[in-house]
């Protein structure tokens, strides 16, 4: 093996193991950060969807018709995001990552009444991703879900999820949703007889915080269907950052295209 690859390939396994393999504390400076986060990135989906100029997150970019077009043809387009403050100063999370990603896809042949009244009675699709669901509750336009997910990079990691769902009329030819966790814990010796649940601080801290924002569009012959997928990990050593990094937010971005296209797959007709 080439040295560079050797030398790479050791940085690799030891960043790798000190993230994996050890647990981690979620620090009120790192929940703070998080805090803040949310509330300019919900601060921005709100001007956007009151804007005469656009519905969709990806009309405010400068892509925005080339996108749509690409949609119309069958792409999916993934993007990442990154939220700022009101002075357009990027927000410091310290002691902790967010996974910031948006999504679009285009379903064919459904009404957005249609897709809105499957997706108040289960708005889960069965996907790799997926082990389970239930729903909790169900109340006028919400519902709280539980969800058994998984997610392998490298490593498999299983969670037990619970969800508050809102639903939301924004016109005649849109609407939105949002879902925040309200329950995320890792599993020790999942789907075995001894699976446990790990108390807070002794998870290995690869999902704490998870939030998603859905918009649907109407657009004659389908809908649109877009999510911004927000969510918080640990941090990674700064000296393994730029090896370690990239594989932690492509397990983010790959269940974002996985969710995307589950759905397309369920509703298109």
């Amino acid at each position: 093996m080439p040295r560079q690859l050797l030398a790479l390939t050791l940085v690799f396994t030891i960043g790798w193991g000190a993230v994996t393999g050890v647990a981690a504390t979620l620090t009120s400076e790192a929940l703070a950060g998080w805090t803040s986060y949310v509330a300019a990135t919900e601060r921005r989906i709100h001007r956007e969807q009151a804007s005469p100029a656009g519905f969709l997150g990806l009309d405010f970019g400068p892509t925005g018709p080339a996108d749509r077009r690409a949609l119309s043809e069958g792409a999916t387009i993934i993007r990442k995001l990154e939220a700022k403050d009101d002075h357009e100063h990027t927000i410091d999370v310290r002691g902790a990552l967010v996974h910031d990603w948006r999504g679009v896809v285009f379903i064919p042949g459904i009404t957005l009444d249609a897709l809105l009244a499957q997706l108040e009675v289960a708005p889960v699709v069965r996907q790799d991703d997926v082990l389970a669901f239930a729903v909790l509750e169900r109340g006028p336009h919400t519902l709280k879900l539980s969800l058994k997910l998984q997610r392998t990079k490298f490593i498999t990691v299983v969670y037990n999820t619970e969800h508050d769902v809102v639903f939301q009329r924004d016109g005649p030819s849109h609407a939105s949703s949002v879902s925040r966790a309200t329950k995320i814990a890792e599993l020790d010796a999942p789907n075995t007889p001894n699976e446990r649940e790990l108390p807070p601080g002794e998870d290995r801290g690869l999902l704490w915080r998870w939030n998603a924002y859905w918009r649907y569009e109407d657009v004659g012959d389908g809908v649109l269907v877009e999510c911004e997928s927000i969510s918080l990990s640990r941090t990674v050593p700064m000296i393994v950052r730029f090896v370690v990094a990239p594989f932690i937010e492509g397990t983010a971005r790959e269940s974002m295209e996985r969710t995307l296209m589950a759905m397309q797959r369920a509703y298109a007709r």
